[in-house]
């Protein structure tokens, strides 16, 4: 199912079936907190949210351990060097049983956490990979081709991807980093063109030697995908800014050099394959375009013969399936090539196939896979952040869509199964990309929780806005005493919950508990809160469908003040003029306000929530979104009649952190919100 635009006046279409990805972490770490903050927290949220709204045996929410790869075995290599005595699959396990213990602390409600390498996953995993290679081979998309790969003289070793450092060739590139055939933030090139390498093993340069392995032709799909781009461009929800890079990389061959360098340009064209001659004034660099990436080739070694520089342009180029790495899942033998294994990036994009047909064979459920991914009442949404657009947004599509057509046969690129993905910005840490090799040290996804609650940071991550643009996280307890300013934001966002809607559902039941005899007075809801519950869960939806989650908040935000300010203003009138009936209306009013507003926040701080419904005495029809808008006496036989469950004094339903409440005196320094209610 196409996640399609609506209009204004439209209520959104969502999928009879979901399955929501997040991106997999990999597996030589803990989880860093921009992983958390930055993609599990909004895929967490979308899933609870379907839950909520498709019921919950229509959704999947799975993630794994990526256990493959260079940095993986680079990391081992390092830590055995520091003494560490365990084997690799050792070092894979603790790291994956490290990061699934933070998601369930920071509340992640995943279906399936498996992990590419280990147990059922990991078998099941090896299986779809050799199923996947041997369809691509039958519908004519992979090819042998031999690519000059790094090879350490004085180490006498290939090197793996990380092994080898550099910079990235693509023009323009900003990335801190790059690597033997990709760079940090996602660029792909052949290794031939890395500038600078160096070896991590002997800090020499390494020299080129043929190797030769598996590609797929992701060349031959730059046609479908740049259609597929202009349908997702008019019809969909995509991400503006997530199609226009895929749209950078969706260009012919190009080759750019510096007019510097030439003193004959129309000498050196002449020597080139057929192209097209770019030169305009004001640019430092000619441009030739290429119809193949053969011409481009040619070309290349032209230039070099002349001594000339260039760089490459961004364009797709052959995408690698196979490796040389003993640490990788096995490639099956075929024409003559064999020992090989599956190069981390391929596998892991249909990882998440592998880890819900795992999910489906522990729920005896296994024949039911079609009809998650390849069915037109189901979705597949994919969380990731926007270094991994080009693997996911455009290698993906090339693959998957190789799976399902043969080569030469047209496909409806419309119709084709893809998956609908969900791009974050950078999750900077203060002002700057997130390092832990920088100076100042970004704190793990662990050590955030001993400062503030999962609630707090789950609104504080949902409210930045990172569906549109990188935003620096500043929580002020890791900043220096001399760099705090105003309001620590983690708190502030958190205060919605942990103050105005946690002080409103209390004042809610204790008016209940001292005036009407523990139970909710009957009686039809008032107009004006009826019209700002129906405007906020309309709003509130419309934005979910697009995961614009910002927007979300600041839906709640209107919404669970304008309540409580209703509360203040009513309460003031109906104490001045003793207004009985006045009262009991405000009761009326304000429980179904809150019932609404539970519903809506559930998705995001699920806790307290269910303790509002257990407070309730209602069943978890509560948020079942066919009834939202329905008032509390829809759930019970008699609402007069229906009793509470008693509220002690001081019983919080969205909790501050300990060291908040105990930490007076910092509270007081800081100048932060912990005690506004």
């Amino acid at each position: 199912m196409r996640c399609k635009r609506f209009t204004p006046t439209e209520r959104p279409l969502f999928p009879r079936r979901a399955i929501i990805t997040a991106g997999m972490p990999y597996g030589n770490k803990n989880l860093h907190f921009g992983h958390v903050g930055g993609m599990f927290i909004h895929a967490d949220i979308f899933a609870r949210f379907l839950r909520d709204r498709i019921g919950k045996d229509n959704v999947i929410f799975l993630s794994g351990t990526d256990c493959y790869g260079s940095p993986i075995m680079e990391s081992y290599r390092r830590l055995q060097e520091a003494g560490y005595e365990g084997t690799l699959e050792d070092y894979v396990r603790m790291n994956h049983e490290n990061q699934e213990k933070t998601l369930i602390n920071y509340g992640i409600s995943l279906n399936y956490f498996g992990a590419s390498a280990l147990g059922e996953a990991g078998a099941i995993h090896r299986q779809v990979s050799a199923k996947v290679f041997h369809t691509l081979y039958k519908n004519g998309y992979v090819k042998k081709m031999s690519i000059p790969q790094f090879y350490d003289v004085e180490k006498k070793m290939f090197l793996n991807g990380r092994q080898v450092t550099g910079k990235c060739p693509i023009p323009g590139c900003t990335s801190e980093k790059a690597y033997a055939d990709e760079c940090s933030l996602g660029h792909q090139f052949l290794p031939s063109e890395l500038i600078d390498p160096v070896s991590s093993l002997s800090n020499k340069k390494p020299v080129l030697r043929e190797v030769e392995n598996w590609y797929f032709d992701l060349e031959y799909w730059i046609h479908g995908i740049r259609k597929y781009n202009d349908f997702l461009r008019e019809n969909t929800n995509t991400r503006k800014y997530q199609l226009e890079t895929v749209e950078e990389f969706l260009k012919k061959p190009l080759l750019y050099v510096p007019k510097k360098y030439i003193d004959d340009l129309a000498g050196l064209a002449a020597k080139l394959p057929p192209h097209k001659l770019i030169n305009e004034e004001k640019k430092p660099s000619v441009e030739f375009e290429f119809e193949s990436l053969d011409d481009r080739d040619k070309a290349k070694n032209v230039l070099e013969a002349c001594r000339i520089h260039y760089t490459s342009g961004k364009t797709l180029v052959p995408f690698r399936l196979s490796g040389n790495v003993e640490w990788g899942v096995p490639f099956p033998e075929c024409e003559g090539l064999k020992d090989l294994t599956f190069w981390v990036w391929p596998e892991s994009l249909w990882a998440p196939i592998s880890f819900t047909l795992a999910y489906l064979r522990e729920q005896g459920k296994e024949e039911e896979l079609p009809k998650w991914w390849y069915d037109e009442e189901a979705a597949v949404y994919q969380f990731i952040g926007e270094d991994n657009i080009y693997f996911y947004a455009i290698a993906q599509t090339g693959l998957f869509t190789g799976l399902q057509v043969p080569r030469g046969e047209a496909p409806d690129m419309e119709s084709v199964h893809l998956t609908h993905i969900i791009a974050n910005r950078h999750l900077l840490y203060m002002d700057t990309k997130a390092s832990s090799s920088s100076e100042c040290k970004p704190p793990t996804a662990d050590e955030l929780l001993d400062h503030y609650t999962r609630d707090q940071l789950r609104m504080h991550f949902m409210s930045l806005g990172l569906s549109s643009k990188s935003v620096g996280f500043k929580p002020q307890v890791f900043m220096k005493e001399e760099d705090r300013a105003g309001v620590d934001m983690v708190l502030k966002d958190g205060n919605l919950i942990t103050n105005v809607f946690n002080r409103l559902i209390r004042t809610c039941f204790y008016a209940v508990q001292n005036n009407c005899g523990g139970k909710i007075p009957g009686g039809e809801v008032g107009e004006q809160i009826r019209l700002m519950a129906e405007k906020a869960v309309l709003a509130y939806e419309r934005h979910m469908y697009n995961h614009e989650f910002h927007r979300v908040s600041y839906v709640l935000d209107d919404f669970i003040r304008g309540i409580n300010k209703h509360w203040v203003n009513h309460v003031k009138i109906a104490d001045a003029a003793n207004d009985v009936e006045l009262k009991r209306q405000l009761v009326v009013d304000c429980f179904y306000a809150c019932k609404i507003a539970a519903v809506l926040v559930h998705p995001i701080a699920p806790e307290g929530c269910e303790m509002f419904r257990e407070y309730l005495n209602i069943g978890e029809g509560l948020w079942d979104w066919d009834y939202i808008l329905e008032p509390v006496s829809f759930y019970v036989a008699d609402i007069e009649s229906h009793e509470l469950k008693y509220l002690e004094p001081r019983v919080d339903f969205f909790k501050k952190h300990d060291c908040q409440l105990a930490d007076l005196y910092t509270t007081k320094r800081q100048n932060l919100p912990y005690c506004t209610g």
